[in-house]
């Protein structure tokens, strides 16, 4: 690393140390190679989310939107450029580092819950604690508490094939926030549910960045879910531009 790029990298994580920026990345990139040609997917692309901040980010299929979230929470490493959270970059972390950091800093909602069908709610949203190494019983505890938070505290015995699937998604965003995360990363939160069930995830995720102090990054196709964030980001031609 060049005396300019560390003079960056340590810029980037001061600004993400302060806790009013809680992502920050610069000149992100991510380049596959397919036989003898190379498809740039990300070209140097640049955000910011702050505390307590929620961030749209649209675009048609095969835009990169994915591969942005997957670069966001540490699921793949990019060709250039660094993502900092909470002052820590990712790119200093090794493999099992890194595993450990997401566990205690990034919180994942898909469009597919991706609940263990043997356990219960309260037992799902606790897992990542239980990973974490906490006694079964704090975990749950603290995952009972944020299924009060999201209203679904009265299913928490039920199994996922016992819900319905705004009750499922409900339950993945309890899982999400249960470590207190920095950032929490939406792929398509609402793309499976019908339209009054989404118009309830809308509401809840409102209130939770009211009362949250992590940053939100929601890829959607919804324009009434990217309508209620406070930024929409559109991603084209590799790069983030600001949608007005």
């Amino acid at each position: 690393m060049n005396d300019s790029a560390a003079v960056n990298k340590e810029k980037l994580m001061e600004r993400t140390a302060s806790g009013k920026v809680m992502l920050a990345c610069r000149d992100l990139t991510r380049i596959y190679h397919e036989g003898p040609q190379d498809v740039v997917v990300l070209d140097g692309l640049s955000l910011e989310v702050r505390a307590g901040e929620r961030v749209a980010v649209v675009g048609s299929s095969g835009s990169g939107k994915t591969t942005l979230l997957n670069l966001l929470g540490g699921l793949d490493r990019p060709t250039r450029g660094e993502v900092c959270i909470s002052g820590e970059s990712l790119l200093d972390l090794g493999e099992a580092a890194l595993g450990k950091f997401r566990n205690r800093h990034i919180g994942f909602v898909y469009q597919f819950h991706h609940l263990l069908a043997e356990f219960t709610a309260l037992e799902n949203a606790a897992l990542p604690l239980i990973v974490r190494g906490l006694r079964k019983k704090a975990a749950e505890a603290r995952a009972r508490e944020l299924l009060v938070k999201v209203g679904i505290e009265h299913r928490a015995d039920h199994k996922p094939g016992e819900l319905s699937g705004g009750e499922r998604q409900r339950v993945a965003i309890a899982r999400a926030l249960v470590t207190d995360p920095s950032l929490v990363l939406m792929d398509e939160p609402t793309g499976n549910l019908d339209q009054s069930t989404a118009a309830s995830i809308l509401a809840l995720m409102d209130e939770l960045a009211r009362t949250t102090e992590c940053a939100f990054v929601v890829v959607t196709h919804d324009t009434s879910l990217a309508a209620h964030q406070d930024r929409v980001m559109k991603l084209d031609g590799g790069r983030l531009t600001e949608q007005l």
